[in-house]
């Protein structure tokens, strides 16, 4: 049952914490690309991009259409996760790598513990718990 919580939680959050991005990316555009910016990214490329896949990365792993795809969307957001908090600590703010810290959290609770919820297992679980 644990599992059970752990699973759903931790997926809704993180799914929360992409589609709140995804609206502030959408809606606050020039905030946005002076942060990429300062990042040391060509933001005017970057942001429709990362629209996209802030909302579409969360969609796979909820709708679970498919389990190659949601483990690909899980491999997406991790090194999307991952590559935003080192640029953060790159440029010497990792106050701004907490987000990150905290959906990398959410992100292995929810991989790790979607095999015990979904009827489809996906293999790439118990490689990562050998």
């Amino acid at each position: 049952m644990l599992e059970f919580y752990g699973y759903w939680i931790s997926t809704a959050l993180l799914s929360a914490l992409y589609l709140a991005s995804a609206y502030m990316y959408a809606t606050r555009k020039q905030w946005v690309r002076e942060a990429l910016t300062e990042l040391g990214y060509s933001a005017n490329s970057l942001v429709p991009f990362m629209i996209i896949v802030k909302v579409f990365g969360p969609i796979a792993i909820l709708s679970r259409v498919s389990v190659p795809l949601s483990d690909l969307a899980y491999a997406g957001i991790f090194f999307h996760l991952l590559l935003s908090g080192l640029a953060h600590i790159g440029v010497r703010k990792p106050v701004g790598a907490l987000p990150a810290a905290i959906g990398l959290a959410l992100l292995i609770t929810s991989f790790m513990t979607q095999n015990d919820v979904r009827d489809v297992p996906s293999p790439y679980v118990q490689a990562a718990a050998l």
